[in-house]
């Protein structure tokens, strides 16, 4: 019998040769992936050495997540194994984004013990495209940064991109999240105008007072490393350090300016800023800010 010969293979020792069981190489055989190279004399499906090659590929191709139907593709010449795995590659990317996504959302769900109308909320705003992102920060912009009497500093503002990667980190995900609540949130608007205009310089005449607590970093290294001596805010000392860092400027105006900056949070929306564009930042200076703030307030008393 054809079955008994030692080149032919039942399906049963197929299965033996190949290690795989026989409902799964009869269900590849049904679709077309591993065809009987014959019959035996009973009606019972044989294949050969061929068959085997075939079985081995099929079998990695599916370890390899492709479908049964692009096996058969590149059995038959269809299409190559190069050409499959490409468009493979390219579905697998988007899946892992997709996971990337869905673990930042869970992970953020999970430490903040949102609602089910707040994890939906957090849901759409990680999965929206690339140019709906892109109108909510033009958008916020706009009403933030347009119409500033400084048109340098307007302009550098709305060249400022914001943007999440085409792969984001799990990290980049949730300051996203976060980033696009602050930002769609009225109140935020208006606080972070009111403290933009305070410190916008006015053409024609210099920057306004206090200004360059916001701009340059350097008041921010003095008050930390005055803090770092145990100097207390209301104390003479701290009054020496104003001196050192204003002058004779208007403290009112200084601040203003820089209680606008701390009700805003402008330090936060910069941290939330670097994260989404996977950069790092500068450390937290809300504790300083607050220190000068009280400093300047208990001069003013004096």
């Amino acid at each position: 019998m054809d079955d008994e010969r030692p080149d032919v293979l039942t399906i049963g020792r197929l299965a033996h040769r190949t290690g795989l069981p026989v409902r799964t190489l009869r269900f590849w055989s049904d679709e077309g992936a591993v065809p009987p190279v014959g019959r035996s004399a009973g009606g019972y499906r044989l294949y050969d050495a061929e068959s085997v090659a075939r079985v081995e590929l099929v079998r990695t191709l599916r370890e390899l997540g492709l479908g049964l139907d692009d096996a058969c593709r590149v059995l038959s010449g269809r299409t190559t194994v190069a050409q499959v795995a490409d468009a493979h590659v390219a579905a697998l990317d988007a899946q892992i984004r997709s996971l990337k996504v869905s673990r930042a959302v869970l992970s953020t769900v999970a430490k903040r013990g949102s609602t089910v109308e707040e994890t939906a909320l957090m849901n759409r705003l990680a999965r929206l495209s690339a140019a709906e992102r892109k109108q909510i920060i033009d958008e916020f912009k706009e009403e933030v940064f347009g119409g500033l009497d400084d048109p340098r500093l307007r302009d550098r503002m709305r060249a400022f991109s914001i943007e999440l990667p085409d792969d984001p980190t799990p990290e980049q995900v949730d300051a996203w999240i976060e980033l696009a609540e602050l930002v769609r949130d009225p109140g935020f608007r208006t606080r972070l105008r009111t403290w933009m205009e305070l410190n916008t310089p006015i053409p024609g005449q210099g920057p306004p007072p206090g200004a360059s607590i916001w701009w340059a970093r350097q008041i921010v290294q003095t008050v930390a490393e005055v803090r770092k001596g145990g100097v207390a805010p209301e104390g003479p000392a701290a009054a020496e350090v104003l001196a050192e860092l204003f002058g004779d400027a208007d403290r009112a105006a200084v601040l203003r300016g820089l209680e606008a900056g701390i009700e805003a949070g402008a330090e936060h929306y910069r941290r939330l800023v670097a994260r989404v564009r996977g950069q790092s930042s500068s450390p937290d200076a809300t504790e300083e800010l607050e220190w000068l703030a009280r400093a300047l307030r208990a001069a003013d008393q004096t």
